[in-house]
């Protein structure tokens, strides 16, 4: 097999996964967690594969698929691996297994609808990484949506309504703004050349005026900023995070907020650079406000996960700071974070997800002593948590 088909097929693995759970018969629990972790083993051992034979001195896409889809419009099925998604898309498939593996005791109701929905998100946010057409990445940014919106709203604490319809609203009111954005920026392209095309390659291309790329970046930074969050744009994250379910954490932290980031990277600041010029100051301010505040706010909490919540985003504030940097090293430095990140705050949560099943508790106070009745665990925990705050010689530095 090639390794473009390889890279599909890392792709639409959890689909195939989804069509065997739903082929099973009922009250088949076991079997059903057997086969979701299997698939997300199988995709792991394939990402693994790519990344052995990712050549990182070699320019533009590698194992690309680019096949007409609606040709009308300039809408290609486009997928492919760069130096910007690579270790994304790895610690997309990495987080994987151990999502599944972790709500094997926590999750008790419903399961195969929430494995079904955890490996439609797994399929949506591989698809977000490696669509290299724009208006295949807006339908992966959008499905996002429609699984995890059941996750934390079906499986997730008292509160879960409340949370999962304000992250809905705040994702929602940032991606229709990018819609709009889309669409204007594929209309002017085709205006000045008389092509219509969706391809990032194409659309790197467009010449704009200033006044023009301020509105669009706007447009596209207020839904990158509400993902990733920002301040004044996170206040959806701590509501998120408490209320959604070990596995819902895991993916909100480990992938999900590298979403944001990732649409700088790869689309707002490329699409846009004189405006990114402009108001990179802007963006640093703000990525330095969301620091302080994020980690004055952690400093404060009492609910553990509400600490790994808002350190979050003091976390994902540094990889801003790479980025606007727009500069090699700043934004090598940023993509290395945002792996670090989502391996350490992806790790605490499941630890604090183990722990609140045998305590019931998420109260810091309570887990006084922890060491001495859980060795192991602490141990675990203590080199995850000084990762997060960043001791030399961890990846948090």
């Amino acid at each position: 097999m090639s390794d473009a088909a390889l890279l599909n097929a890392v792709l639409y693995l959890p689909l195939a996964g989804i069509a065997g759970i739903i082929a099973l018969p009922r009250r088949s629990d076991g079997q059903v967690r057997a086969l979701s972790l299997a698939t997300m083993l199988a995709q792991f051992a394939i990402t693994a594969v790519l990344y052995l034979h990712f050549d990182p001195a070699a320019e533009g896409l590698q194992f690309e698929t680019r096949l007409p889809w609606i040709a009308a419009w300039g809408v290609y099925y486009q997928i492919g691996l760069d130096g910007y998604n690579v270790l994304l898309v790895l610690l997309t498939a990495f987080l994987g297994p151990l999502v599944v593996a972790g709500a094997f005791s926590a999750i008790q109701r419903d399961v195969k609808l929430f494995y079904a929905m955890v490996l439609a998100l797994q399929f949506a946010m591989v698809g977000t990484f490696v669509a290299q057409d724009l208006f295949l990445f807006y339908l992966f940014w959008e499905a996002m949506l429609i699984p995890l919106f059941f996750i934390i709203g079906i499986w997730g604490g008292e509160r879960r309504i409340y949370a999962t319809l304000k992250f809905v609203l705040y994702t929602a009111f940032g991606s229709i703004l990018m819609l709009a954005a889309v669409i204007y920026l594929v209309y002017s392209l085709n205006a000045t050349t008389g092509v219509t095309t969706f391809a990032f390659a194409d659309l790197y291309k467009a010449e704009l005026p200033l006044d023009v790329q301020t509105i669009l970046l706007a447009a596209f930074a207020l839904s990158f900023a509400i993902k990733v969050p920002m301040v004044p744009l996170h206040t959806w994250l701590p509501d998120a995070h408490v209320e959604a379910p070990t596995a819902g954490s895991v993916i909100l932290a480990g992938v999900l907020l590298k979403m944001g980031t990732y649409g700088f990277m790869k689309l707002a600041f490329p699409l846009f650079p004189d405006a990114a010029r402009l108001y990179a100051p802007l963006f640093g301010t703000l990525a330095v406000i969301s620091i302080i505040y994020g980690a004055c706010l952690a400093l404060v909490q009492t609910d553990i996960k509400k600490i790994i919540a808002y350190s979050s985003i003091s976390h994902l504030g540094y990889v801003m700071l790479g980025l606007v940097s727009l500069d090699l090293l700043g934004i090598q430095g940023a993509v290395v974070q945002m792996v670090s990140h989502g391996l350490v705050a992806g790790g605490l949560f499941l630890m604090v997800g183990m722990i609140y099943e045998r305590c019931h508790t998420r109260d810091l106070a309570a887990y006084g002593g922890i060491a001495k009745l859980l060795p192991v665990y602490s141990v675990f925990l203590l080199v995850l948590t000084l990762a997060a705050i960043g001791l030399p010689t961890t990846s948090g530095f």
